[in-house]
């Protein structure tokens, strides 16, 4: 009764949110969480993930950009990051951000729940971050992104692991053996694992052989 309660409680909230400040506002501050640049450490994250100048990145899931703008960054002016996301209003943000900020190796990209709308062979990592437990179908929406990859491309999958309280009421979080197998059912294999965060899983997979 008490958790139920909870969770109705932060369903008010956030309705209450998007009333007062609009959805759009309220998801970015959800997507940036609290502290979160302590715990997430993502210059760390995006230095494992070891990307060259020019390289080509679809930060699947972006949000608020949180990582987009820092895998920008890595990949300097002759690279380019694909932020995509199927809320037009997140992408809105991020486009509003590049522009103010002259960065211009950033491009929004509007996906739908089956299909990143990414070019084909368009790619060198696909990252993705706090997004793997949105995603309906997993083994075969990876499975139909691997044409995006160019060779020797990546998918690197930063998601929560089911532990701790706010997991327990708000279950948006997958444990390592799921994602390992579903991604080996996509047509996956694991070339890197990272353990220096605390909450989350951070794997790395590459197309299987053959």
């Amino acid at each position: 009764m008490m958790i139920a309660k909870r969770v109705l409680a932060a369903g008010l909230l956030v309705a209450l949110a998007c009333t007062a400040a609009g959805c759009t506002w309220f998801k970015r501050q959800m997507y940036e969480g609290f502290g979160r640049d302590g715990w997430q450490q993502p210059d760390r994250v995006v230095r494992s993930l070891a990307l060259e100048p020019g390289d080509r990145v679809a930060d699947l899931g972006a949000g608020g950009g949180y990582f987009t703008f820092r895998l920008a960054e890595a990949v300097g002016p002759d690279g380019r990051v694909y932020a995509v996301d199927v809320d037009q209003g997140m992408l809105d943000h991020v486009a509003a951000r590049a522009a103010q900020d002259g960065v211009r190796n950033v491009e929004t990209v509007l996906a739908t729940p089956t299909d990143a709308n990414l070019p084909p062979g368009g790619v060198d990592l696909v990252f993705t971050s706090n997004t793997y437990h949105h995603i309906e179908g997993r083994p075969a929406y990876f499975a139909r992104l691997r044409s995006a990859l160019r060779p020797g491309g990546r998918v690197a999958i930063v998601e929560y692991r089911p532990q701790g309280f706010f997991q327990s009421i708000f279950p948006h979080s997958t444990d390592d053996a799921t994602i390992e197998s579903e991604m080996r059912a996509a047509g996956y294999e694991l070339v890197q694992r990272h353990d220096f965060l605390e909450r989350q899983a951070f794997l790395v997979f590459a197309p299987a052989a053959g």
